[in-house]
């Protein structure tokens, strides 16, 4: 056999080898990833006593839903959740909306302020007061304490995502901006009607950090609205409610009445559970931006 044709032969045998090992990591890489999840889903549904034996694998060995009823039969559950919903949302589109304008004023050449401003901004992502001074802050001058705009308006702005967004925005051409402003467009027009639709990639991006900090918040509650009750979010709720089943199961040991009382849930399935709950809306909504996603890689993969 000529030299030509090994070659041809050992290139048509790499392009058979390198999908199935490609296909066997990645099916490693799935499994090694969903294990947990899978894992997770299969003890809050399993029975609470059952569960104390552990070694459950993918499948609940006791089927039981005793754990979901414990935690969806509190009416204050549904409270907190609306709480947690319409505090995420709410948070979400105000961090775009002063975020990304910040974004694109200090994203101008012509900004005369716009190094300073940055500069001064940075330095509060490596300079912070503490916890004290925010909660005097907040509390105390602000007197958010105690209401609902204790979870909006401290949450309105991040330093971090500003940098992500103006980088981004830095990036497109000035072409764009120039020809809007000889059409007669303003700021306000150039970016809602221009900079705005180009930025949906980073913006979504953004969206999701910012909705998943807020929905998965509890020790702001803790703080400023841990005595009202109408103003629980579901994480705090939920936490509250794990704190409270684990001494429940504390109490159980001294005595066999409590002990029956305790068998159909425990703090596992309950902390599984809980989990299970608080997870299921970021997977609700990741795969509707997910394509975001792709679309900031490619255009960054075709950028100058």
């Amino acid at each position: 056999m000529t030299t030509a044709g090994k070659k041809v032969r050992t290139g048509r045998r790499q392009d058979v080898v390198f999908p199935i090992v490609n296909t066997v990591i990645l099916v490693l890489l799935m499994f090694i990833t969903l294990y947990p999840v899978i894992n997770t889903v299969a003890y809050s549904f399993n029975d609470g006593t059952d569960a104390l034996r552990g070694n459950i694998g993918l499948l609940p060995r006791v089927f039981s839903v005793k754990s979901y009823e414990s935690i969806l039969t509190d009416t204050a559950v549904y409270q907190a959740a609306w709480i947690s919903v319409s505090k995420t949302i709410i948070t979400t589109l105000l961090n775009l909306f002063w975020t990304g304008m910040l974004a694109f004023t200090l994203s101008r050449k012509e900004y005369v302020l716009r190094r300073f401003i940055t500069t001064v901004m940075v330095l509060t992502m490596y300079v912070n007061a503490g916890l004290i001074p925010n909660y005097l802050l907040i509390s105390r001058t602000l007197g958010l304490s105690k209401s609902y705009w204790v979870y909006i308006i401290p949450t309105m702005f991040s330093c971090f995502n500003m940098i992500v967004i103006r980088t981004y925005i830095t990036g497109l051409p000035d072409a764009l901006v120039e020809s809007a402003r000889i059409d007669g467009a303003g700021d306000f027009r150039v970016y809602w009607q221009i900079i705005f639709p180009l930025c949906t990639p980073v913006l979504a991006t953004v969206a999701l950090f910012v909705a998943v900090g807020s929905w998965n918040s509890w020790f702001d509650t803790h703080l400023y609205c841990g005595g009202q009750k109408n103003l629980h979010t579901l994480q705090y709720l939920l936490k509250m409610k794990l704190a409270t089943t684990q001494a429940s199961a504390n109490a159980a040991k001294t005595t066999a009445d409590a002990m029956k009382s305790t068998t159909q849930t425990t703090p596992i399935t309950i902390r599984c559970a809980i989990t299970v709950i608080s997870t299921v809306p970021i997977l609700v909504v990741y795969p509707f931006l997910q394509k975001y996603f792709v679309t900031g890689m490619a255009l960054g993969s075709v950028k100058g």
